[in-house]
């Protein structure tokens, strides 16, 4: 296990990652899916609160950086006219679905099932986003999710108390992003895309 204090290293490495996406967003490259990042920013801030309900300490600073980067990512998509993906029926359908289950957790007092419910809700919300770098890689910038990897698997290495409610948004992140980072990556080059 690490010192708790260098996940403090992730606030900074998100930034970076984060300042590529949103570049790429200011020259519209990227072009991001706003029901997938909403959702984005809103379960990992649900998942914060619930990790520190369950007694988490340091380790949620990742998880909080996976909300905060989709808030600057959402302000840039509107500053930045028509950078965001069109929004199909289809997602739609998915934010109502990520909807109703950030509801359930509101009306769910346990927290292992709340905390499963918001990955739920933010699983849900990604499809759009995963279909979209699936069929549009060009459409995407991968440096956000190199470094949420990076940001997750250091946030578990700090981990005290290993249980499903401190660790599990952590992993989902990690398993998401690597999902996304393969759907970018599979047509084009690595450095091409991460920049």
């Amino acid at each position: 296990m690490l010192p708790p204090q260098i996940v403090y290293i992730t606030v900074v490495v998100s930034l970076i990652g984060a300042s590529f996406y949103i570049r790429n967003i200011l020259k519209g490259k990227t072009r991001p899916n706003f029901v997938s990042w909403f959702f984005w920013m809103l379960a990992p801030f649900v998942g914060v609160f619930l990790q520190l309900k369950a007694g988490a300490g340091l380790s949620v600073l990742p998880v909080f950086m996976a909300g905060f980067i989709p808030f600057l990512v959402l302000v840039a998509s509107v500053l930045k006219r028509n950078a965001y993906w069109k929004i199909t029926f289809f997602d739609v359908a998915c934010g109502i679905f990520a909807f109703v289950a950030l509801i359930l957790w509101i009306l769910t007092q346990n927290t292992a099932l709340s905390i499963l419910f918001a990955i739920l809700a933010d699983a849900l919300a990604s499809v759009p986003t995963l279909v979209k770098a699936y069929k549009f890689p060009e459409t995407e910038t991968s440096s956000v999710y190199i470094t949420g990897i990076f940001n997750n698997l250091l946030g578990l290495l700090v981990i005290k108390n290993w249980n499903f409610s401190v660790y599990s948004f952590g992993v989902w992140f990690i398993l998401l992003n690597i999902v996304l980072v393969y759907f970018i990556h599979r047509k084009k080059s690595v450095v091409e895309k991460i920049i």
